[in-house]
């Protein structure tokens, strides 16, 4: 690919010294981060905006990106959250109806680099046999030498407490498809009122909420139980967000003190919150789920669901208490997809049933939710 007009060469370096060349088509600099990929053929405004990409650079597997613009529709949260965008080809001219601006401006907006031109079907291959890198994103001159070491000195994501960056700092309510104050009078005739733990949490989750005729509260992750109940919550939503779930002791204890009180749902980075709350542990995976199309069984049911995922950790069922009940399982490594737990009123899923984007197959989970609250309160 030749040099565009007003391009910088970039380089992204990985932690094992590969090297990849490119151009930056928005901004310049140099940013530090996990180098992933992700699968999904659309949804790049979703993933710009998800909590979750948090200390991440995302790497496009669909090589052409840019080419339906970005709109305040599709916004997932008010910011972008990942650290550097790397794509094969990016598309200048958007077209499409709902575009309100290039997928440049916006990244410039937001003071964060995209670049394209590199390999990234041998990007992608290096990290699907060799794992998920610490990588460095840069314009800079430096020589190879000093930005390897650099990056090999980069912290990485485990142990990180990446959830307080993302996280809202003062409670609000979500009013009308929006954020609002907390004092802002609910719609009447809500069905329930559920409380958010808001680690990352996506917009669609809230949707989809208030969509069900919840009045919806959002908390800031530090959030203890005492300040949780004090809501009169029907149920709470333990959200999605980034980072190493062993890091987050303090949401792992407001869990386990409003679990068997009222209902709980965990979501994703919520999933593995209530797994440590019920004594299991979390682990690392090799390279993480990153997509639109991964197959999910149902357990209970038998039903192969194809969801939407974004996460590099995972609880490991082995480490659960036999009573609970492993609800889901991934088919392509069989790692925990769900868990069910029936005295205390709790469920999770490692996915994304708000989906935004991908398949809608598993929405009927916030059902689900609302038929669990429906019980408490019979």
């Amino acid at each position: 690919m030749s040099l565009k007009k007003n391009q910088r060469p970039a380089r992204l370096i990985l932690e094992d010294g590969s090297v990849f060349k490119g151009y930056a088509f928005a901004g310049s600099g140099e940013v530090f981060g996990e180098v992933v990929f992700n699968t999904g053929m659309s949804g790049y405004q979703e993933i710009l905006t998800d909590p979750s990409y948090k200390g991440q650079i995302v790497t496009m597997t669909y090589p052409l990106i840019g080419n339906y613009g970005i709109n305040p529709e599709d916004m997932e949260s008010d910011a972008i959250h990942l650290e550097g965008f790397v794509v094969r080809e990016y598309q200048s001219h958007p077209s499409n109806w709902r575009s309100r601006q290039s997928l440049k401006d916006f990244l410039e907006e937001r003071n964060k680099m995209g670049i394209e031109g590199l390999d990234t079907r041998a990007l992608t291959r290096r990290l699907r046999l060799f794992g998920s890198m610490r990588g460095i994103m840069t314009t800079a001159d430096d020589p190879y030498e000093v930005l390897l070491e650099r990056v090999q000195q980069y912290p990485g994501l485990v142990g990180r407490d990446l959830v307080q960056e993302v996280s809202c700092k003062k409670p609000y309510a979500w009013r009308d498809g929006a954020p609002r104050d907390i004092t802002a009078s609910p719609a009447p005739n809500r069905r329930f009122r559920v409380v958010v733990i808001d680690c990352g949490v996506k917009y669609n989750i809230l949707r989809n909420l208030e969509q069900r005729g919840c009045d919806v509260v959002v908390l800031p992750c530090t959030a203890e139980s005492r300040e949780v109940l004090s809501y009169e919550p029907d149920g709470v939503l333990l959200s999605n967000g980034p980072g190493d779930p062993a890091a987050l002791p303090y949401i792992v204890r407001t869990a386990k003190e409003v679990l068997g009180k009222i209902p709980v749902f965990g979501i994703c980075l919520g999933h593995q919150i209530l797994g440590q709350a019920l004594g299991g542990r979390t682990e690392k995976l090799k390279f993480g789920h990153h997509g639109i199309n991964q197959p999910v069984k149902n357990v209970r049911s038998g039903r192969i669901e194809i969801t939407s995922q974004n996460h590099g950790f995972v609880v490991v069922p082995e480490s659960l208490p036999e009573a609970i009940l492993k609800s889901h399982d991934n088919l392509n490594d069989h790692t925990s997809e769900g868990m069910s737990i029936a005295a205390d009123r709790a469920f999770s899923v490692q996915y994304h049933p708000e989906a935004s984007p991908g398949p809608h197959d598993v929405s009927y989970l916030f059902d689900e939710f609302m038929d669990l609250m429906e019980r408490r309160g019979a």
